[in-house]
């Protein structure tokens, strides 16, 4: 029985993840940067300047600051995609998948913005003082009627997606990881890894955001620090790995060692689909945790959020593939997070520890934040009355992740993942004509009064 679903779900999942979906992905996050007439790349230093002073509680209603707002939903993206899923890219689509997934991150800041814009715009507030935003609530407050129904859509696949992608499978990861390098077992992993996550989520989002502000940047910054020194090491190889990255872009790359080969269109399918696994953006998550920011200024945030497509991908998955290319283990036939091991054991002594540490900040980090989204879909079906007992069926599946076998479970939730973006791009095509007009009434104000 679950052999037959497993290949019924591997069926739909190679058409969500096909050419078709990538497309709409790509294809709206153009019409979005051409819509906006560049403006995302063109104020990415502007937009780090906002995410400083983004730091103390901004003017406007909301339960976080701007910049804890942005931690939270990096919380969410920078995961086992930064490390797995790069590592996966390369080993299925050859070298020039880095440089499709750098495509994908610079329209996909545009759609990240528009999400934002989008989120803040049409939140809600309930009488608590609970900001209710995301998708579900800018297509039934931005669309008519008849769009509605996609907002429930997208919140049965958030929900059920949170559970899969969000929680069972990054807690997998934890135990996987620290097991293969500290030999710890499973269930230990899997009752402390328990603990920590009914700290935080039992807290809601302010617990959530607090620790996600101080966590996300130390992680981030370790991380790119030492991979930056790893680079810097075996600078004088970087200029021949980046042109080998472009030239397989355009050209493929032919099979070598292990490496089975890859063509063209192998290159951006995997690239774009990790780059969008690992960064989310289209997927509609990230706007959850925006909506809740203490701003009345949806196009200052809107700027903040696109940083976070920005440092995933651009920056953190860029050292992981160059990290991966130096050391030649892409060539080795090994894949996900076995060759991202490999190639930091490669270039560094006891690099199997840093992806060991990273992979389990990372993926606890990442339950953090889509335990946020997951309540925040289910509250739209049930309301506040529903918390509660969501946070605790949270933390309750965290154990079981820990020591389950979980190929059906990635499978499903990779799925429903793909899914929940199909809602979310439709509502941000219709409702670009808004974020436009907010974006130059907004930049106009600015200009002015400069």
């Amino acid at each position: 029985m679950l052999e037959s679903l497993s290949q019924i779900l591997s069926a739909i999942n190679g058409i969500v993840w096909g050419p078709l979906m990538l497309v709409l992905i790509l294809g709206t996050g153009l019409w979005l940067t051409v819509g906006l007439r560049f403006m995302p790349i063109r104020n990415l230093a502007t937009a780090f300047s906002l995410l400083l002073e983004g730091r103390k509680r901004g003017g406007g209603r909301g339960e976080i600051t701007a910049f804890q707002a942005l931690m939270t939903s990096l919380s969410a993206t920078i995961g086992t995609g930064n490390i797995a899923g790069v590592a996966t890219a390369i080993a299925l689509g050859g070298p020039g998948a880095l440089f499709w997934m750098w495509c994908t991150a610079l329209v996909g800041m545009a759609t990240k913005y528009a999400e934002a814009v989008c989120a803040v715009h049409y939140r809600e507030e309930d009488a608590d003082g609970h900001f209710k935003g995301g998708p579900m609530y800018y297509i039934k407050n931005g669309l008519s009627k008849k769009w509605h129904w996609l907002g429930g859509v997208f919140a049965l696949f958030g929900t059920i997606a949170g559970f899969g992608i969000g929680n069972t499978v990054q807690s997998n990861s934890v135990a996987d990881a620290l097991n293969s390098s500290f030999s710890i077992p499973a269930w230990i992993t899997g009752v402390v890894l328990t603990v920590v996550v009914g700290l935080v989520v039992l807290g809601g989002i302010k617990r959530i955001a607090r620790v996600a502000a101080v966590l996300v940047p130390v992680m981030a910054i370790a991380y790119l620090s030492v991979s930056l020194a790893i680079i810097l090491i075996n600078i004088t190889e970087v200029p021949a790995v980046l042109a080998l990255v472009i030239k397989s872009a355009f050209t493929g790359h032919a099979a070598v060692g292990g490496f089975a080969g890859a063509g063209i269109v192998a290159a951006i399918r995997f690239g774009v689909a990790r780059g969008i696994f690992s960064n989310e953006a289209g997927l509609g998550s990230a706007p959850i945790a925006h909506a809740a920011a203490h701003t009345d200024n949806s196009v200052r945030q809107g700027m903040i959020a696109m940083l976070g497509t920005f440092i995933d991908t651009i920056l953190i998955c860029t050292m992981t593939g160059l990290i991966i290319l130096l050391s030649g283990a892409w060539q080795t036939g090994e894949n996900g997070a076995a060759l991202s091991t490999a190639a930091f054991e490669t270039l560094m002594p006891g690099g199997h520890y840093i992806v060991a540490v990273g992979l389990t900040v990372f993926a606890f980090t990442t339950i953090l934040g889509w335990s946020y989204y997951g309540e925040r879909c289910v509250v739209y079906f049930f309301g506040e009355r529903a918390v509660l007992p969501f946070r605790l069926a949270w933390v309750v599946a965290v154990p079981l992740g820990s020591l389950a076998k979980l190929g059906f479970v990635w499978l499903l939730a990779d799925t429903l993942n793909a899914l929940m973006a199909i809602p979310n791009l439709i509502a941000l095509l219709l409702l670009s004509p808004v974020v436009f007009k907010l974006t130059r009434e907004r930049l106009s104000m600015v200009k002015a009064n400069s």
